[in-house]
């Protein structure tokens, strides 16, 4: 759509795709939109860097070079890492519209061959979002992919590496509400003096609880408010800013020379280069740029960056710089100190609203992470909820948010103040710029397959820059840095040993398949029956029958009329058209009645609630019936195992045909009168009476536990660690919301 109205763009707001080449106007209002939900954390930024970054030893002299170094490193860190690294370098990298670290993961692992999950196969590279052709192949690009290829070590050591990074990320949804909230409340007490601290951070958990209690209603609920409310923020800064300058010292801007920088290290030495923890500051919220990419459009996040929010906040700290240079007492309450007093009180409102919004992007973009991290087999199942029926991706994960909750408050009642918050924030942000500045370097040589100098040169560059703040920030260890490496640490290992015991559990499934012409041949001799009805298996292979089948038929021996085994994986891409959805393949001979049923996700598509799969299902195994002999012989590049009779033929259904190449198709919720079920062939004849007949879902309820033989630490992390995520975790069958009267459950133990 060419020229979407205005009605569409706000209904569907965030939903880029359909605007990417749109009118000007359409960009022009996802680019407003985008201000309340990227820029909320980056904007809020100048209320704690300049009081963050003088809280060590570093004072101030009357020749003003501190303030006019760390200005100057302000300026510089801003323009060099935000506008040239994030907006005119790493948002070129998107995943088909989506950005994010596991944009980037998702990239490699499709060109590179690094993928993580099981049960990737030939038949998903036909996708067309996992377009990986194009460009040559290069000499670079050659060499790593080969090293990926023959040394899984790496690949697994890799893992552990954007794990982490994506740890820090989860850290920065309990540190920012927290200093956002507290910075933005603890500018009453420049009023009202005598007020306790205390009430100061009693009053940011009052703020925080209730933004946390809010989540279950969805952004989408207060969107229309987000957006007005970053405005005027922006506008508010930027004209005091100004007015700062004019007033206090308007030869400011000489500070935005580099030698000010320089001459700010030689005179403060090292105190000087421990404050930069509280300069790295300034870009906090750079990263949602690229991570919200799916939300909105390339386009419009950087006409929004540029032309209002990176002036914006040069002004704020200009102003602020200016007023300092005149006003050192003031250094640790300089920013309410410079508000005038006749616009101070609406000010601080909008300051406080503008704290709550960032602290709510980062909130939604946890949200967004953990789903992912669950689509990467790397979290435990959580329950997710969709918050907007307009806006794709708009989430609720209720652990999740109870969780971050209870640290956010813990923090801020444990610390209380928001220079310790800061260094732990400062060191929390800079590890996840560099985590995206690796990954980016491996994507510009096998991704982009530019020459080797320019990967180099762009590692060397912004990674040395990001190793100078991280180097600054890791000295405050024990003044607050050590918040993030802890929750960092223990999220990581949460994930990985989530990861490890899955893979063991898949692995048990693989070696343990059963075998079809074993139960068929024994058929007799167990007195095996088949029962009316659909029974839908799931399980985590995409060929073979799983050892929970044998293990039914073998305690219970008799199974239904048509059996399919539901398989739900997830692959390396964001998004998965429905037509692409669904994979069918038939199981043994065609008198058994057996089929599979591969259900696919993309990392950022969600399991969907009101998900008509009964019938969608049904009525794909009617049209794959029907149309078998004409597909499934022709379609080699796509088969697998059709050279081979004893092996089943699969195929790519496409969905939609089952709904559109007749009106009966259309209506799945009506029984199928005699007249309709004339057309259809005696096997789609037997296949929509078993669904008259009901439909049993049958899980396997597996417990995973490790061998005698095994060493005290792989005991310690599948008979502990993974036995207890896996009891507290969401069981699939509930995740998918199956009917209790419709379950069946099957117990088997695995020793891996």
């Amino acid at each position: 759509m060419n020229n979407p109205s205005q009605e569409s763009v706000e209904t569907e707001g965030i939903s880029p795709k359909k605007v990417k080449n749109g009118s000007y106007r359409s960009v022009l209002i996802l680019a407003y939109q985008s201000l309340g939900i990227v820029y909320g954390d980056l904007s809020t930024s100048p209320l704690y860097v300049y009081k963050t970054t003088f809280s060590g030893k570093l004072s101030l002299h009357e020749n003003d070079e501190e303030i006019y170094g760390v200005l100057s490193f302000i300026f510089w860190t801003f323009t060099l890492i935000a506008l040239f690294k994030y907006v005119f370098i790493v948002m070129s990298a998107d995943d088909n519209g989506e950005g994010g670290t596991f944009a980037l993961y998702s990239l490699l692992c499709r060109h590179a061959r690094l993928c993580i999950l099981p049960n990737q196969e030939p038949m998903d590279d036909k996708l067309s979002a996992y377009d990986i052709k194009g460009i040559l192949e290069t000499r670079s690009s050659a060499a790593l992919k080969s090293f990926f290829r023959l040394h899984p070590s790496f690949r697994r050591g890799f893992l552990l590496f954007v794990l982490f990074g994506t740890c820090m990320a989860i850290g920065d949804g309990v540190l920012t509400p927290a200093i956002s909230v507290l910075s933005a409340v603890s500018g009453v007490k420049h009023k009202i003096p005598g007020l306790h601290e205390n009430y100061i951070v009693l009053i940011s958990c009052v703020i925080l609880v209730g933004l946390f209690s809010l989540q279950h209603r969805g952004t989408h609920k207060v969107a229309f408010m987000f957006a007005p409310i970053i405005m005027a923020w922006l506008v508010c800064i930027s004209v005091i800013g100004i007015y700062n300058i004019i007033k206090w010292n308007p030869s400011i801007y000489h500070a935005l020379s580099p030698v000010y920088m320089l001459k700010f290290l030689r005179s403060t030495g090292v105190e000087g280069w421990i404050s930069l923890g509280g300069v790295v500051l300034s870009i906090t919220g750079v990263e949602a740029m690229f991570a919200d990419l799916g939300h909105f459009s390339s386009l419009s996040i950087k006409i929004a960056f540029t032309f209002l929010v990176y002036p914006s906040l040069i002004l704020a700290y200009l102003g602020e710089a200016a007023f300092l240079s005149k006003h050192h007492e003031d250094i640790q309450r300089s920013f309410y100190k410079a508000i005038p007093e006749a616009v101070f009180w609406p000010v601080f409102v909008v300051a406080t609203f503008a704290s709550v919004i960032g602290s709510q992007a980062v909130i939604s973009a946890t949200f967004s992470l953990v789903n992912q991290c669950c689509a990467l087999n790397c979290f435990p199942h959580v329950k997710t909820m969709h918050t907007s029926n307009q806006i794709y991706g708009q989430i609720y994960i209720p652990e999740v948010n109870w969780m971050l909750m209870c640290l956010c408050l813990a923090v801020t009642i444990g610390l209380r103040d928001t220079s310790m918050i800061g260094h732990a924030y400062g060191l929390a942000v800079t590890f996840v710029m560099f985590v995206s500045t690796c990954l980016m370097t491996l994507v510009i040589i096998i991704v982009w397959k530019l020459r080797l100098i320019n990967a180099i040169v762009f590692f060397m560059f912004f990674g040395s820059i990001e190793l100078l703040y991280i180097s600054a920030s890791i000295i405050k260890v024990h003044e607050g840095g050590w918040i993030p490496l802890v929750l960092s640490t223990i999220f990581m290992c949460s994930m990985y040993t989530w990861y490890y015991g899955t893979m063991k559990k898949h692995e048990y499934d693989d070696e343990n398949k059963v075998s079809m012409n074993r139960i068929l041949s024994s058929g007799p001799s167990l007195g095996i029956v088949r029962v009316p009805g659909i029974g839908l298996i799931y399980t985590n292979l995409v060929a073979g029958v799983p050892a929970v089948f044998g293990h039914f038929v073998t305690t219970l021996p008799a199974f239904h009329q048509v059996l399919v085994f539901v398989c739900i994986k997830y692959v390396q891409v964001p998004h998965i058209d429905e037509e692409d959805r669904l994979l069918v393949t038939r199981v043994g001979p065609k008198e058994c009645k057996m089929f599979r049923c591969i259900v696919r996700y993309g990392y950022r598509d969600l399991l969907q609630e009101n998900y008509n799969f009964e019938n969608k299902l049904v009525f794909s195994l009617v049209h794959y019936v029907e149309t078998e002999d004409q597909f499934c012989k022709p379609m080699t590049e796509v088969s697998r195992g059709c050279k081979n009779s004893k092996e089943p033929c699969e195929y790519e259904l496409p969905l939609e045909q089952a709904f559109t190449s007749s009106n009966k198709y259309q209506a799945m919720d009506t029984a199928v009168d005699d007249r309709e079920k004339s057309i259809y062939n005696e096997e789609a004849m037997h296949i929509l009476r078993a669904k008259e007949s009901g439909i049993t879902y049958i899980f396997g309820h597996c417990s995973v536990k490790a061998k005698k033989s095994s060493s005290i630490f792989k005991k310690l992390a599948i008979d502990i660690m993974y036995a207890f995520l896996n009891q507290n975790c969401r069981e699939q069958e509930v995740l998918l919301n199956v009917p209790h009267t419709s379950l069946l459950e099957v117990g088997m133990v695995y020793y891996v």
